[in-house]
């Protein structure tokens, strides 16, 4: 059988993906134009795909086509309601990224809470060395223990970071962007509420109806002096000109993982602020560890076992 890899390079060239060769012929793909995908897909039955979307019209005109493996917890790239109606099976793979993105949680936070960026630089550039001071307390950090923790999405990644927020001694509080979660361990809080209350707020929540431009102009006001605002969940949650405009008058710190439209175009307003050493933006990475892959690598392995048991094939 024939099984396509459209966006390989997005697992990193460390992965050894000669794992699939057990299952036919691979074809390898660094990445796809939207242009190409037809094309690149045509005679598969497998096709693995990250980020390459894969629309009603690719599957209508692939009849070889029975399983898309998505690269990712996410599927969004893939038209779902057109695969069930046409016959095609896909599969995605959950989890294998919690810990690699709680990880990168704290590296955010801890980064622009303990002002690396300012501290670095003073001593690369030989200010301290000039300075005739042992230490420099110019930039005051305050510490995570007693203050309040806010995490908008308490998902699988949300309840890892609560856990290790409250291990750093943190109040933790949540506010549910679906409705539906509900754990008592934590306080659960209103939007508003939470925004005005926290140190720090990390998200964690998928795009969607309820979470598209759910922080803006009108609520990003409330945010206390000296905040740290996280986005690990998807881009388009918060709303990126309003806070780059927040982030020039006011201080206030954020960092981003995920930004609208990716790559960031040069364009965009959080890349034109004066209050640069206040945001952190990372290219989309929270998820990727080399442990992380390996398990995504894994479930794909897993996804395609389990279909060819249920086809009898």
């Amino acid at each position: 059988m024939n099984i396509v890899i459209l966006d390989a390079k997005t697992l990193g060239d460390d992965l050894d993906l000669s794992v699939l060769d057990q299952f036919g012929k691979v074809v390898r793909y660094e990445t796809t134009d939207p242009s190409e995908t037809y094309e690149r897909i045509r005679n598969a039955t497998i096709v693995i795909t990250n980020k390459v979307v894969i629309g009603k019209l690719h599957m209508q005109r692939c009849p070889l086509l029975k399983l898309i493996c998505i690269a990712a917890t996410g599927t969004n790239n893939v038209d779902l309601e057109a695969a069930a109606q046409i016959g095609i099976e896909v599969k995605n793979v959950a989890g294998y990224s919690t810990r690699s993105v709680v990880q990168h949680t704290f590296a955010m936070a801890l980064y622009l809470l303990e002002k690396m960026a300012y501290y670095d630089h003073s001593v690369k550039s030989k200010e301290w060395s000039r300075s005739g001071l042992f230490t420099d307390v110019s930039h005051p950090f305050f510490e995570i223990a007693g203050k309040n923790w806010g995490i908008i999405g308490l998902g699988e990644i949300g309840r890892g970071v609560a856990k290790v927020a409250e291990a750093f001694g943190a109040n933790v509080s949540y506010y549910s962007t679906s409705g539906k979660n509900s754990d008592a361990h934590y306080t659960q809080q209103g939007l508003e509420e939470l925004l005005g209350s926290c140190e720090i707020i990390s998200i964690h929540a998928p795009l969607n109806t309820q979470t598209q431009n759910l922080i803006h102009a009108g609520n990003l006001k409330l945010l206390r002096e000296n905040s740290i605002l996280l986005n690990l969940g998807r881009g388009g949650i918060i709303n990126e000109a309003n806070l780059a405009k927040a982030l020039d008058n006011r201080t206030i710190y954020a960092g981003l993982d995920v930004v609208e439209k990716e790559p960031i175009p040069t364009d965009n307003p959080l890349l034109h602020i004066e209050a640069q050493e206040r945001l952190l933006i990372t290219p989309h990475i929270a998820w990727s560890s080399k442990e992380a892959r390996v398990k995504l690598l894994e479930g794909i392995v897993e996804n395609i076992t389990s279909f060819l048991k249920q086809e009898g094939i």
